[in-house]
């Protein structure tokens, strides 16, 4: 099951407390008592794992290291570890106060700094105080309730409504092994592939309603509003391939006016099902859409083919 909206509270560690100690050596007296140490900050790492959300599905409290407290001897107490949180790039994180969002593999960004560790009582001393008991508690780290939010950074979008193909032609040109079956709503979570240096996202599919929660659409509506480029897949052997373009268009533009505005290419899908005059029927029909149009069945090389060749197209541009 794939997590990809989930909340946590962070919590950075206490800085650790200075400390009241004297030289107990002979003929060496004033203050030795150290500073506490940093407490440990939160960080962010971005990280290609679409699934890395899944660690906070039952873990929902997350806590950095304290500081630990100043010693004698002007010891100072060591600092809290550093927490690193493995999140997927793509993922809005939203701190309530402001929103960050990792972008590419390997960034970080500072969620939660750790409280500053409490000064000793020799950094009281003075010629007016020799023996200061004087000393500092050190900070409590910052602390959020923190909304992670997977929005996957895909270059091409699979749209359509349910059974149309799209896992189909995933799996025909990348290493992906989506599952693909004869009924709806076989894909149930978002599906990558890589085509070269070109990453296609099939989303399950949508019906009417997605948008205000039915089926599996209002889940995922948000993993295509970062794609460039849109497939939408309507399967040629419908009653009317003109109403269910717009059955899906009408769902995208619910979601974000956005999705609507971006470069689209119909894939009609299943050609090898309807007769030639049919296809040529239906391809009119579509054409009122002003949209590239492209009848496609896996079987067929000659429409693979003009996959590939847009593919490559898009890629050379990128």
């Amino acid at each position: 099951m794939l997590v990809d909206d989930v909340k946590i509270k962070i919590k950075a560690g206490k800085g650790g407390n200075g400390s009241v100690n004297f030289n107990k050596n002979l003929m060496s007296l004033g203050p030795t008592g150290g500073s506490g140490g940093q407490g440990g900050n939160v960080w962010a790492e971005g990280v290609s794992d679409l699934g890395a959300l899944g660690q906070f599905r039952f873990k929902k409290e997350i806590c950095a290291p304290d500081g630990k407290d100043g010693r004698g001897q002007f010891r100072d107490g060591s600092d809290g570890q550093d927490l690193i949180l493995k999140i997927p790039i793509g993922t809005e994180i939203d701190l309530g106060s402001e929103k960050k969002e990792l972008t590419k593999t390997g960034e970080k960004i500072l969620l939660a700094k750790g409280g500053r560790g409490g000064k000793g009582n020799f950094l009281f001393r003075s010629s007016r105080n020799t023996s200061p008991k004087e000393f500092q508690e050190g900070l409590g780290g910052e602390n959020h309730v923190v909304h992670l939010q997977l929005k996957m950074i895909a270059d091409i979008g699979f749209v359509g409504l349910p059974n149309v193909g799209k896992s189909s032609l995933l799996n025909e040109l990348t290493n992906c092994q989506a599952k693909v079956a004869n009924y709806r709503f076989t894909t149930l979570e978002p599906n990558l592939g890589v085509y070269y240096n070109l990453i296609l996202a099939d989303i399950p599919g949508l019906i009417e309603g997605a948008a205000e929660g039915k089926g599996l659409g209002i889940k995922f509506l948000k993993h295509i509003e970062r794609t460039h480029i849109i497939f939408h897949f309507i399967s040629a052997d419908c009653d009317n391939p003109l109403q269910d373009y717009e059955t899906v268009q009408k769902e995208l533009e619910s979601h974000n006016p956005e999705l609507i505005q971006k470069k689209t290419f119909i894939i009609l899908s299943r050609a090898d099902l309807i007769s030639p005059e049919d296809l040529k029927g239906k391809t009119e029909m579509l054409k009122k859409t002003k949209k590239k149009i492209i009848p496609l069945s896996i079987q067929d090389k000659n429409g693979l083919e003009k996959i590939r060749k847009i593919l490559n197209t898009i890629s050379q541009e990128k």
